[in-house]
């Protein structure tokens, strides 16, 4: 009960701290910002959408698709200015390639989280061949800059990219499945290779989110371009249209991100 009781407690300041970020962009005529939110947090300010969408929003993390996103208020079209989400890109790379770690996504994460910076100013960390990109708030570049030093047993550096644009891309898994239908359950459970009733205790769980959105109902139908992110698995997107095979079935291109 006092867990429930503090998560609840964390949704409502959660909420509150929307409303006022979009409250104050809409009186004074400015840009506010969120720091980074996972996908909970997402959900939270979807529920609150209707109420803050005076103001105007959007969201974003650095690149497209990202999953960890922070929320603008404010509409350049009726402020007359645009102001940039103060993210930048830091690559951290071994300092002597040949003794590095294999490292992982955890591995990133629990250095940084070991410097005692607040996880709402990290945003994605992608990671992969002992190295990594993070996507973080400006404000704290400088200081993870000078401060991370070391990733498990590896010695590393760190530097800001310059250029985002240079940022190698993550090339998904292209994978061909077929179905009986396009329920977000089904889809999920031949993606992951996994029993329809596993695939239903995510849902239980609240750990499926659709488009960034929790996704509660596992019967939802699934359309071409959708993200679903299954937390602990990964994320797919749905890329091709379904087509009826010659049994019956809907045969549907996914690209899985791992």
């Amino acid at each position: 009960m006092e867990r429930k009781n503090s998560n609840e407690k964390e949704i409502q300041q959660l909420k509150n701290r929307f409303r006022d970020l979009a409250e104050k962009s809409f009186r004074q005529g400015i840009f506010t910002f969120t720091g980074f939110l996972g996908l909970s947090e997402q959900d939270v300010f979807w529920q609150e959408e209707r109420g803050l969408s005076h103001a105007g929003y959007c969201l974003g993390g650095g690149y497209d698709g990202a999953d960890r996103v922070m929320i603008r208020f404010g509409d350049s079209g009726e402020l007359g200015y645009e102001v940039p989400f103060p993210i930048v890109c830091i690559h951290i790379q071994p300092l002597a390639q040949k003794f590095a770690d294999e490292l992982s996504h955890r591995d990133f994460l629990g250095a940084l989280m070991n410097l005692g910076i607040e996880r709402s100013t990290i945003g994605d960390i992608k990671a992969g061949e002992r190295q990594a990109y993070l996507f973080c708030q400006d404000s704290i570049a400088a200081f993870i800059c000078e401060n991370l030093r070391q990733v498990k047993h590896t010695h590393v550096k760190c530097a800001v990219v310059e250029d985002m644009g240079s940022l190698p891309e993550e090339e998904p898994l292209t994978v061909g499945i077929q179905v009986q239908s396009m329920r977000v359950d089904g889809v999920l459970a031949k993606v992951y290779n996994m029993s329809r009733e596993k695939s239903l205790d995510l849902f239980r769980a609240g750990k499926v989110y659709v488009n960034g959105r929790l996704c509660e109902n596992n019967s939802r139908q699934l359309e071409t371009g959708e993200t679903v992110n299954a937390r602990g698995y990964g994320k797919f997107v749905l890329t091709g249209r379904p087509r009826e095979t010659r049994k019956g079935k809907l045969a549907v291109e996914v690209a899985v991100y791992r």
